[in-house]
């Protein structure tokens, strides 16, 4: 690590610390040619390998953004997006790769997204599985009330 003041190729570390609830390690280090301190924080990087072959870090924003656009209209606040843009981040680095294929994002948004609004994981679902008729739809309501109605007897088998 170069001393951002002097700008010797190298430091030591002073200390190193969990940050941002362990997704990243704040090291304080100290320069041995000018003595000067500074801190560093690192974190492991996630690539995202898009269809085209392109790889690009992966986003919390772009994954809002896109959930966003299923639920215009609907009554979804910000915290709920930022809680599911972390809860498919948490998703994709538990795969254990540090790149991932575009198209397993776009499944670990599907899950967290079919618990917060129904309607727009039908929206976000039509596009993402490229639905091409009304049967489409119908097999994916289908498959949404199943799920409903086992988080449903899930629920009343635990408050029993």
């Amino acid at each position: 690590m170069h001393c951002p003041y002097c700008r010797h190729p190298d430091s030591r570390v002073v200390d190193s610390r969990e940050a941002e609830e362990g997704t990243a390690i704040r090291r304080r280090r100290a320069c041995p040619e000018c003595g000067r301190r500074f801190t560093t924080v690192e974190t492991a990087i996630l690539s995202v390998v898009k269809r085209s072959g392109v790889t690009e870090p992966f986003s919390r924003e772009k994954v809002i953004r896109g959930v966003s656009r299923a639920c215009q209209g609907r009554e979804v606040d910000s915290d709920a997006l930022n809680l599911l843009a972390q809860q498919v981040e948490d998703a994709v680095r538990a795969k254990g790769s540090p790149e991932v294929p575009s198209h397993e994002v776009g499944l670990a948004i599907l899950g967290p997204l079919r618990d917060l609004d129904e309607v727009a994981y039908l929206r976000f679902a039509s596009v993402y599985r490229s639905f091409s008729s009304a049967e489409d739809f119908e097999r994916e309501i289908a498959e949404l009330r199943k799920h409903r109605d086992e988080n449903a007897a899930v629920t009343a088998a635990t408050a029993n």
